[in-house]
C-alpha cells in the first residue's frame, strides 16, 4: 500500500477530523455568534435575518440562474446591462440539486450549500495552515479567517465559501502530492468563480516546479536538498521522477483550467462574441481589470473633505496591512502555491474596477495572507490568544450585523 493510500484510509480521515476538530468548533462558535448578532439586529429593524443571508444581491442573481437558467439581464437607466452570464455556474447547480431531492427552495439550497462548504472551507484551511506550520497555526488560522469583518459572508447563500473550500482542498492537495485531486478541484473552483484562474494558476507553477526539481534529482551529480528546519514550509512532495508521477502531474494540469476555460468560452459562444464574450458581460456591470486605477481614484477622492478622508486613510491602511502580509509570507518562505495563488487572488481583487465595497469579501479567499498573523497567536499562550480572538468576534459579529442591514451590497 503507498503512503498516498495510507493517507486516505477511513481511519485516517477520521483522525484528520479529530486534529482538526478544535478548529471546527471554534469556527461554528464564531459563525453562530455572528448568525445571532445578525438576527438581533435585524429583529430591531423589523427585517428578516435569513431573507438578508439568502435574497440579498449577488444571493439573488445566483437563485435566478437556478430558477430561470441563463439569458436573464437587467437593462439600468444608464445604458449598462447586468446579466446573469456574469456568475459562474456551480453555486446555482448546486441549488437545482438541493431542490430536485428535497422540498427546499433555490434560496434555501443555496443557504445550506453556504453552510456546508463555509465549514468544508475551515476544514481546508486547517489542514493547509497544520501541513505548513502545524496543528496551533491551523487552529488559529481558521478562527482568523472566522473573525474577517466581513465574515457574515460566509453563512450568506453566496459563493465565497464554496470557492474558499474547492481552492483550499485543492492548494492543500498540491501540498501532498495529490495531482490529478489538485486538478479537478481547480476545476470545480473554476465553475465558481472568475477567480479560479488563481487556483489554476497555483496548480500548474507547482507542477512545474515539481517536475523541474525531480529532473534535477534524478541527476547523477544533482543537488541534494537540504532538511527543512523546524516550522519551515515544507517543500512539496519530492519522490524520484517516474512516468507514473509525471503524468499524474500532466493530468492534474490538464484537468485544472476546464472549469475556467469551459464557462469563459460558452459565455462566448452563448452571446456571440467569441473568446473574450465574457469581459464584455463583466463590462455591463463595470467590472474590469484596469490595474487599480479607478480604485485608486476611488481612494484619492476620498481626501476632497474632512470627514472622508478618514475613509481614505483607512482604506490605504487597509491595502497597506494587505501587502505587508504578503511580503512577510515570502520572507517566511510560504509554499510556493500559496504564493501564487494569493498573489493572483489579491490582484485581481485590488486592481479590478469592481464596486469597492465588495472589495474586501473578494480578497476573503486569499486565506493565507492569515497565516503570518496565525503563527504570530500559536506563540502566545492559550489564554491570550483566546482573549484576542473572542474579543476580534464579537467587534466582527457586531459589524457583520450592522453590515448586512445596510444599505449597500456586500
Amino acid at each position: 500500500m503507498t503512503d498516498l493510500e495510507t493517507r486516505a484510509t477511513p481511519s485516517s480521515r477520521a483522525g484528520a477530523l479529530r486534529r482538526a476538530a478544535p478548529a471546527l468548533l471554534g469556527y461554528a462558535a464564531v459563525r453562530a455568534l455572528g448568525l445571532v448578532a445578525l438576527a438581533m439586529w435585524s429583529a430591531a429593524r423589523d427585517k428578516s435575518a435569513y431573507t438578508l443571508l439568502t435574497a440579498r444581491w449577488d444571493a439573488l442573481w445566483y437563485t435566478r440562474v437556478a430558477e430561470l437558467g441563463y439569458g436573464y439581464e437587467v437593462r439600468l437607466a444608464n445604458g449598462d446591462v447586468h446579466s446573469n452570464l456574469a456568475f459562474f455556474p456551480l453555486l446555482p447547480w448546486l441549488e437545482r440539486l438541493v431542490a430536485a431531492v428535497s422540498p427546499l427552495s433555490y434560496a434555501d439550497g443555496g443557504f445550506l450549500v453556504g453552510l456546508f462548504a463555509s465549514g468544508a472551507a475551515a476544514w481546508g484551511i486547517f489542514a493547509v495552515a497544520d501541513h505548513v506550520y502545524g496543528r496551533r497555526a491551523g487552529v488559529c488560522a481558521v478562527l482568523l479567517w472566522a473573525v474577517l469583518p466581513v465574515g457574515i459572508v460566509q453563512s450568506m447563500a453566496y459563493s465565497e465559501s464554496l470557492f474558499t473550500a474547492l481552492a483550499a482542498w485543492a492548494l492543500y492537495a498540491v501540498l501532498t502530492g495529490r495531482w490529478p485531486a489538485a486538478g479537478t478541484l481547480a476545476l470545480l473552483a473554476g465553475l465558481t468563480r472568475p477567480v479560479g484562474m488563481a487556483v489554476v494558476a497555483a496548480v500548474w507553477v507547482a507542477a512545474l516546479a515539481s517536475f523541474v526539481r525531480d529532473r534535477r534529482a534524478s541527476e547523477p551529480d544533482g543537488a541534494r536538498i537540504a532538511p527543512s528546519a523546524p516550522h519551515s514550509a515544507p517543500a512539496l512532495d519530492s519522490a524520484p521522477a517516474s512516468a507514473s508521477a509525471d503524468a499524474s502531474r500532466v493530468l492534474g494540469m490538464l484537468l485544472a483550467p476546464l472549469g475556467t476555460a469551459g464557462y469563459v468560452l460558452w459565455v462566448g459562444h452563448h452571446t456571440g462574441k467569441g473568446p473574450l464574450g465574457y469581459l464584455d458581460v463583466q463590462a455591463g456591470w463595470r467590472n474590469g481589470f484596469d490595474g487599480g486605477y479607478t480604485f485608486a481614484r476611488f481612494v484619492a477622492e476620498k481626501f476632497t473633505s474632512f470627514p472622508s478622508a478618514l475613509a481614505g486613510v483607512g482604506l490605504i491602511v487597509g491595502v497597506a496591512s494587505v501587502i505587508w502580509l504578503y511580503v512577510v509570507g515570502v520572507r517566511q518562505r510560504q509554499p510556493l502555491p500559496l504564493l501564487v495563488y494569493t498573489g493572483v487572488v489579491t490582484a485581481l481583487a485590488l486592481c479590478a474596477s469592481s464596486y469597492f465595497g465588495s472589495k474586501p469579501r473578494l480578497l476573503m479567499p486569499a486565506f493565507p495572507l492569515l497565516l503570518p498573523l496565525a503563527l504570530a497567536l500559536a506563540r502566545l499562550r492559550t489564554r491570550r490568544s483566546a482573549l484576542v480572538l473572542g474579543s476580534v468576534a464579537v467587534a466582527s459579529a457586531v459589524y457583520g450585523a450592522f453590515w448586512l442591514n445596510g444599505s449597500g451590497p456586500p
